[in-house]
């Protein structure tokens, strides 16, 4: 089982994942929104702000994978992404999705109300 953490208080993060959702075989992922409920994230040692702040998959073996590496996982699932999951996953294409990637998912947690609170309350455990 491919395990998603997503952040489901993002518009376009859900419609995303709402997409994959419904074309995706059954029994392939599990689906977790963490922005609801990041209690899943605790057995893994990821702090909410990190799983809001960029998509995190585990896959079967595993192996964790973030970000844009973290759609490939999916992709490499879905009838009609495969060629993008070979085609992102070619070196200098998969190190450029990962910078751009990165640096909208700076972009869009700076701008969302629910990352900074997991933002600030991250720092007030780790000053605790």
């Amino acid at each position: 089982m491919i395990e998603v953490f997503f952040d489901g208080k993002c518009g376009l993060c859900s419609k995303e994942i709402a997409y994959y959702q419904n074309i995706a075989p059954s029994g392939i992922f599990a689906w977790m929104d963490i922005a609801t409920d990041a209690s899943p994230l605790a057995t893994h040692q990821i702090s909410q702000a990190d799983a809001l702040r960029h998509l995190h998959v585990r896959d079967a073996a595993g192996d964790w994978h973030i970000g844009a590496a973290a759609f490939l996982v999916i992709w490499q699932q879905l009838r009609y992404w495969r060629f993008l999951a070979v085609l992102v996953g070619l070196p200098i294409i998969r190190h450029i999705a990962a910078m751009v990637y990165n640096r909208f998912a700076d972009y869009r947690f700076a701008k969302l109300a629910h990352c900074q609170i997991a933002q600030k309350n991250l720092l007030k455990e780790s000053s605790s």
